[in-house]
This record gives structure tokens, sequence and C-alpha cells, in this order.
């Protein structure tokens, strides 16, 4: 490929997944990604600060979509339900492609730093959801407790969508997991 192709980021994220899985995370540089790419590292640094930034795609992106789902919804509805919303545009968003992120948290999976770089991704989102939940009035702190439930939510629903046998769609798995929650807190209640 010349470097005058277009999509110079899907390249880059697609060759960077390939070189990873081929020989690690550790063992891949910004250099080797940027020559399969067909691209130069320079090329490489217009679209992203570092080789990690490849696996996440940047906070901004990622957020907008869900607080916009949460704020979207109703104001007299209850906030796990806005954060439910949230975890709807969450499915939609990664629920399309079940091997790309099974292969995704193999090389995650195989780095501290990795690992470090997706929990603080998380709590981002936790931070804006609950700033979300505010702003729909819900006081602290339930406001990040909400949150933060939601973020477990999604991290135990998505493991278990994506690491199951049988395919489902993310959505399902995620209000499944919803569900469970709600039973847990009554029978902790009762």
């Amino acid at each position: 490929m010349g470097r005058w192709e277009p999509n110079a980021e899907g390249r880059l994220r697609e060759a960077a997944m390939e070189l990873f899985l081929e020989r690690g995370y550790e063992q891949t540089t910004v250099a080797d990604i940027a020559e399969r790419a067909g691209l130069t590292s320079r090329t490489f640094f217009r679209y992203f600060a570092d080789k990690r930034e490849v696996l996440f795609v940047s906070s901004q992106a990622f957020e907008e979509p869900l607080v916009e789902a949460l704020e979207a919804t109703p104001a007299e509805a209850p906030p796990m339900a806005a954060v439910a919303a949230a975890l709807d545009a969450f499915a939609d968003l990664v629920g399309g492609n079940r091997e790309h992120t099974r292969a995704r948290q193999s090389v995650i999976d195989s780095s501290a730093e990795l690992r470090e770089r997706e929990l603080i991704k998380l709590a981002s989102l936790a931070s804006a959801l609950a700033d979300g939940l505010r702003r729909r009035g819900v006081p602290d702190p339930q406001a990040g407790l909400a949150a933060e439930t939601g973020i477990a939510v999604l991290r135990v629903a998505f493991a278990e969508w994506r690491d199951e046998a049988v395919e489902r769609p993310l959505a399902e798995v995620m209000r499944a997991s919803l569900a469970d929650l709600t039973t847990l807190t009554a029978a902790a209640a009762g």
C-alpha cells in the first residue's frame, strides 16, 4: 500500500492488531506498525500518542454517545434506567464483532500496561456517567454509585458476552446482568 491511500488510521489499527497477535505487544514497535500499514512513524503519531492508543478509542469518541444516551432518557426515569440506556449505547458501539473483541482482549490481557490503560478508560467513563447523572439532578454519592455500578455491570456482561460459547447480542447480555443486579439488591434489602 502506498502512503497516499485512504484510511490511514484504520490501516494502522489493523496492522497493529496483526502484529500484536503475531509477535506480542511488547515486541512490536511503532515503526513495525507503520511499516506494516505502508505508512511512516510520523504518520502514526498524527493519529496516536503511542502504541497503546491503537487499541483504545479516544475517550471523547467513546464517552459522548453513552452520555448522550443517558441524558436522553426521560427526566423522571430512575438513575439506573439512565445508566441502562448508556449500557445499550455501549452495546451498539462495540457489540458487533466478537472475534475482534476476543483478539483485542487477548492482547490487553498480555500486558499489565494495557490492563492499566483499560481501567483508566473505564474510570473516565464512570466519571462521565456520574457527571451526566448529576446534571440530571441525581445527588452525590448516588450519582457516583449508579455510574460505578453501571461500569461493574458493563465489565461483567462484556466478559460474559465475549467468552460465552453461544452468541447472543451484547445488549441482551447487559440487560440480563442488570436484572441479576436487581435480584441481588432486592435479596440484600429483604
